[in-house]
């Protein structure tokens, strides 16, 4: 009979632990920022074919302001590494997709100054732009759920 103590396995070392967590959120922020950039590159490309649907407003206009906010969100995300670009860039993607399903699969005409942009059918741009935006949406829900510790003066570990 062994007099030692069974013993479990240690816990990683907080320097092991910080360089995983900052390997991870540094891929999650570039994967939101390449899924931003497709959604900001591919809804600047298809915006002159959707001028012609229009109401006040047309929706090539309303694909240029994604575009442009895609693109700030994509920044933001990369440069500014605080919560605020990450729910801008969650906000963003989120919106992104949850008004690409809308219009595909629901006719809820025109409202407001909005046109009625429902369009039945998959092609590889929208494809394209669902995927890149549903990446970029799970890349800052992790970004957000999993913020790094600050230490007592308000610093990042």
């Amino acid at each position: 009979m062994s007099s030692e103590v069974p013993t479990t396995p240690a816990a990683p070392t907080p320097a092991h632990g910080a360089g995983a967590g900052r390997f991870l959120r540094g891929a999650a922020r570039v994967l939101a920022a390449a899924g931003l950039a497709v959604d900001a590159y591919l809804h600047a490309h298809l915006a002159g074919q959707y001028d012609a649907v229009t109401a006040d407003i047309s929706q090539g206009t309303l694909f240029r302001i994604e575009a442009g906010m895609a693109a700030l969100a994509a920044l933001l995300v990369l440069v500014w590494r605080r919560w605020p670009s990450d729910l801008f860039a969650w906000a963003v993607a989120t919106g992104g997709v949850a008004l690409l399903l809308i219009y595909r699969y629901a006719d809820i005409g025109a409202w407001g100054p909005f046109p009625n942009m429902y369009e039945p059918v998959w092609f590889g741009e929208k494809r394209a732009a669902v995927v890149a935006q549903a990446v970029a949406m799970v890349a800052t829900v992790y970004l957000l759920l999993f913020r790094p510790p600050r230490t007592r003066d308000g610093h990042l570990h």
